[in-house]
């Protein structure tokens, strides 16, 4: 274990051990929650879904067998896993180990579920299916003018910073406003009034970081070893088994591209390639994600 971890306080609460993709998070999550006597509580979004082993770099069934692992293989490929739903599962399970006495190592790099356990980032609207196929209608007919002129007659105040150019978050807001009976600035007052999650939870954030060209080089060479175990053999698999259904794990880096050859198969080099390329893009966001939207208690450099 790196010595940066050796002098972990064994109390009550989460440990975040957070980083960009192919930092290493694994292997030393194993060891510090070895070392605690804890469990993992995965916080990576693709993780949650069976099937999405080797373009996720999943924990393989013997570390999850040397230490217990939450958060894996939660449903299928084709169902959504979304925030409200990792909120629903995670809480039971922070309370219930730290009532216990002891914790939980948190470990991944998907930055809005990271949040989740230190701001609120969803509100208690629910929107009924009878509202969302309204909205879904009106789109249909009228395209984003026309849903954007309904959501400015419920809103004479003005729309704040929403983004009124892209259509889902218009969708999505003018969903919000006809399920609660409220005007996006309502929403937002009743949003920002909401209380800190796990507020009397302990919470130690341990940011993992490398040198810049050692990542580069650890990506190029796991994006190799995830074709050679299979990666386009799982993403075919997971096609017949729906995965196109679900928009947020088929648009995932090392899924999208292999779906992408799969419907017009040439040189795996190729293919390496993009998703190295699209990886690094991935990892420069994680970076300027973590330095500014999430504050280390302690920055471990691994090389």
């Amino acid at each position: 274990m790196h010595p940066a971890l050796e002098n972990i306080p064994n109390h009550p609460g989460l440990i975040f051990l957070v980083g960009p993709t192919s930092v290493g998070k694994t292997a030393l999550s194993l060891q510090l929650a070895e070392r605690l006597g804890w469990e993992i509580l995965s916080c990576d979004s693709l993780c949650f879904y069976r099937g999405m082993d080797i373009g996720t770099a999943k924990p393989t069934a013997e570390e999850q067998a040397q230490v217990r692992h939450h958060g894996v293989d939660l449903v299928p490929v084709h169902q959504r896993f979304d925030i409200s739903s990792y909120l629903e599962y995670a809480r039971p399970l922070v309370e219930k180990e730290v009532q216990s006495g002891r914790g939980l190592v948190v470990s991944g790099g998907s930055g809005f579920y990271l949040k989740s356990f230190f701001e609120p980032v969803v509100d208690s609207v629910e929107t009924p299916p009878a509202v969302e196929s309204e909205v879904q209608a009106l789109f249909q007919r009228e395209g984003l003018p026309g849903i954007l002129r309904e959501l400015e007659k419920l809103n004479p105040q003005g729309l704040g910073n929403l983004d009124v150019l892209n259509p889902r978050r218009v969708e999505k807001a003018l969903m919000r406003c006809l399920a609660s009976g409220k005007s996006l600035l309502q929403v937002r007052q009743d949003f920002d009034r909401l209380p800190k999650p796990y507020a009397g939870v302990p919470k130690h954030v341990i940011l993992l970081q490398r040198d810049p060209e050692s990542l580069r080089a650890r990506i190029q060479q796991r994006t190799q070893q995830m074709l050679e175990a299979g990666l386009i053999d799982e993403v075919r698999q997971l096609k017949e088994q729906g995965i196109e259904q679900n928009s947020a794990a088929a648009r995932a880096i090392g899924y999208r591209e292999t779906l992408a050859w799969l419907k017009n198969p040439g040189d795996k080099a190729s293919l390496a390639e993009k998703i190295t390329t699209h990886t690094n893009q991935l990892v420069r966001k994680q970076r300027i994600w973590f330095r500014h939207q999430l504050e280390a208690d302690r920055v471990v450099s691994l090389g």
